[in-house]
């Protein structure tokens, strides 16, 4: 008898467990039956705030761009951290690249309900308003995104908090989420107090622990674009492109009172849009809209390279170049239909 009362008794003890394990309990924008993917971690502090929340660490992954002797050496209260989120049962990540997470070998099969990035950084390489440097944050915001967008679930979530006011304004967040074809859902305030035990660092330099002035943030939220006029909307060929500041320029007062500048247009017009010319290679499989944002940012990074010498040049000379890259681009398309004509030829088809 006593060794069946034992056994009921456990029993109601397992089921309590298994109650309280099923209990869903929120912190801010995030449920702890979610399955969350935390990128960028600093000293794992918001990932023990979310498990401390949750009472339980089962459905968190936290990761580091730095391995487990860096992050202890850099910040003071890691080790204490990520030894608290091991025994809460989350999974602690090191050496995980946000640009290339999706070939990591402890996620390349994952789905997560919730991406999250904070306060993504390149590094602490010059001025923030430095547009060399915004370039740089950039590219590392939009590689997280093509990542990501490849490791939601169908109603998944990607969450970047950011800052709203410039120069961190001039990375166009939504634009650069557009190209991985994640839409906006909705942008909230940031708030640190809701993340009680959140500390954010620097995460670079000297001073990798200490903390950086928040001022006005948001939490951008993203899904996955479903909408076949979301996609279609932006889908516009290389002449519509080259045509929006064809047309932009024709409104400059006097742009031809002048004769526009004699340039070797061809050698310039590789310099300018050398990746450009390389896109193609780059942008293999990628879905449409991740192409047209593509072309684009190459666009713009041309109309950056062009001014780069001298902020006062005359945007004939740009047009020039447009028109040339215009040429360029039909040609190499004829070129490349009569190739595969040629091919059909010799297979008989």
């Amino acid at each position: 008898m006593e060794e069946i009362a034992g056994s009921y008794q456990h029993c109601i003890l397992m089921n309590r467990s298994t109650q309280v394990m099923k209990e869903e309990i929120w912190a801010k924008h995030y449920s702890s039956n979610h399955q969350i993917l935390l990128v960028g971690e600093g000293d794992f502090s918001f990932a023990l705030s979310l498990a401390s929340s949750f009472r339980s660490g089962v459905n968190i992954v936290a990761s580091s761009i730095d391995s487990y002797d860096v992050v202890v050496r850099k910040y003071k209260k890691a080790k204490r951290n990520v030894d608290r989120l091991s025994q809460l049962g989350a999974q602690l990540l090191y050496g995980v690249d946000a640009r290339t997470m999706k070939l990591h070998i402890d996620l390349h099969m994952r789905k997560f309900d919730r991406i999250v990035y904070n306060f993504p950084h390149a590094g602490f390489l010059g001025k923030e308003n430095n547009q060399g440097v915004i370039m740089l944050h950039r590219n590392l915001v939009c590689s997280f995104f093509k990542n990501a967008s490849r490791m939601l679930r169908p109603d998944g979530e990607v969450h970047v908090s950011h800052k709203t006011k410039f120069p961190f304004n001039c990375w166009n967040i939504e634009q650069l989420a557009s190209q991985s074809c994640l839409a906006l859902l909705e942008c909230v305030k940031f708030k640190i107090k809701d993340y009680p035990g959140y500390k954010n660092k620097r995460g670079d330099g000297s001073r990798s622990d200490a903390p950086f002035p928040l001022g006005k943030c948001c939490t951008f939220k993203f899904v996955l674009s479903t909408s076949k006029k979301s996609t279609t909307s932006h889908h516009l060929n290389h002449q519509e492109l080259l045509q929006v500041p064809l047309q932009r320029a024709n409104l400059q007062p006097n742009l031809h009172a002048n004769p526009p500048p004699v340039i070797d247009t061809t050698a310039e017009c590789f310099r300018i849009f050398a990746e450009y010319f390389d896109h193609a290679r780059s942008t293999k499989g990628q879905p449409d809209c991740y192409l047209l944002g593509r072309v684009s940012d190459h666009l713009k990074f041309g109309f950056e390279r062009y001014m780069a010498p001298d902020r006062g040049r005359r945007l004939d000379g740009y047009v020039n170049l447009l028109e040339e890259l215009w040429s360029l681009s039909k040609r190499r398309i004829v070129f490349l239909e009569n190739q595969l004509l040629e091919t059909d030829h010799r297979r008989g088809l």
